[in-house]
């Protein structure tokens, strides 16, 4: 039975086929209050059936049912990264639009808001169908916190759509909120040590630059860790949100903004030593030109949306910059 029928069979009363002549006749005429009485007894007797039924339903998770999206609440503990290009749900809003959801989301009664629900897995599902405007099919189960990270991650690891890194953050989370190691490894289907790795390194890389990457779903915890070795430096850090922030721009998708990201900060060490770079900043704290030297050159590169028109200034001033800086140094002759 589905939700609906449910509900309905508990409010509206069903239709009472009229009885035939012979038998009107033969019983007793009862009067219009003991009839009302005796139909509200009985269809309170079947209402309490009905939702007695759905309750055990609902408590063991064995009804789908239709639920609007926007009653459902996200779990406490995000395993995803959001991604701005994403081809495969594109695919899965047209997949629904067109067959319809045949695969349920699982969701347990949000213990915080009364009413309300809150989800343990099938958030793309969820995501479709609110973009269709359409309600969500989903299994109702009450759930511990422990039983729903568990079921969160289980469901994941079988689709097999979590990257490296959202494993790691996964677990990284879930040990923030207090989970204990048992409960980690059991939502991650690994062991003690994989989980230790999974922290460490979600330790290390920063969140909001891990949201201009995207969950690359081909980089490996290798190559995690050599960029984590990168990312070591404040330089290369500071270099990698600048050129994350092109990448953006660029639309590129998550696994090609990871490559060129290591690609750009993995260049041979020896051209490390001939090249210095250095940021300057407004009073403001903004960062408006970068100083590199490489190779006998010195540039200065002025961010024009930051200081428009500030690098044309600067070159008007150079005759008495420089006049500015031989009398600083004694005078020196150019050579």
């Amino acid at each position: 039975m589905s939700r609906k029928d449910s509900i309905d069979s508990l409010f509206l009363k069903k239709p009472v086929a009229p009885a035939s002549s012979a038998s009107k006749s033969g019983d007793r005429v009862r009067t219009g209050a003991i009839s009302a009485m005796g139909s509200s007894l009985h269809e309170m007797a079947e209402n309490a059936k009905q939702a007695s039924k759905l309750q055990q339903q609902l408590a063991e998770g064995e009804a789908v049912i239709s639920i609007e999206p926007a009653s459902i609440d996200t779990s406490k503990i995000v395993d995803r990264i959001p991604i701005e290009v994403d081809p495969a749900f594109d695919a899965l809003v047209e997949s629904i639009a067109e067959h319809g959801q045949q695969v349920p989301i699982l969701v347990r009664p949000n213990p915080q808001a009364p009413g309300r629900f809150q989800i343990a897995y099938g958030r793309r599902r969820l995501k479709a169908a609110e973009k269709l405007g359409r309600p969500v099919r989903a299994i109702v189960r009450n759930l511990s916190d422990s039983q729903l990270y568990v079921a969160q991650g289980r469901e994941n690891l079988d689709r097999k759509d979590l990257s490296f890194i959202e494993k790691a953050f996964f677990a990284k989370n879930l040990e923030d909120d207090g989970c204990d190691r048992p409960t980690i490894i059991a939502a991650l289907v690994s062991d003690k040590a994989d989980v230790s790795r999974y922290v460490a390194i979600a330790r290390q890389v920063p969140q909001d630059l891990v949201r201009l990457i995207g969950p690359a779903p081909k980089a490996g915890r290798a190559r995690w860790m050599t960029l984590v070795e990168h990312l070591a430096s404040p330089a290369k850090l500071d270099t990698a949100h600048e050129l994350l922030a092109g990448f953006a721009e660029e639309r590129l998708e998550s696994d090609a903004r990871f490559d060129a990201l290591l690609r750009a900060l993995s260049e041979p060490r020896k051209k490390e030593r001939a090249k210095s770079s250095d940021l300057w900043k407004t009073p403001h704290g903004k960062r408006a030109a970068r100083v590199e030297a490489r190779e006998g050159k010195t540039t200065i590169i002025f961010e024009e949306k930051v200081v428009p028109a500030f690098g044309q200034f600067v070159s008007t001033k150079l005759d008495q910059l420089y006049r500015e800086f031989q009398e600083l140094n004694g005078n020196g002759e150019e050579r």
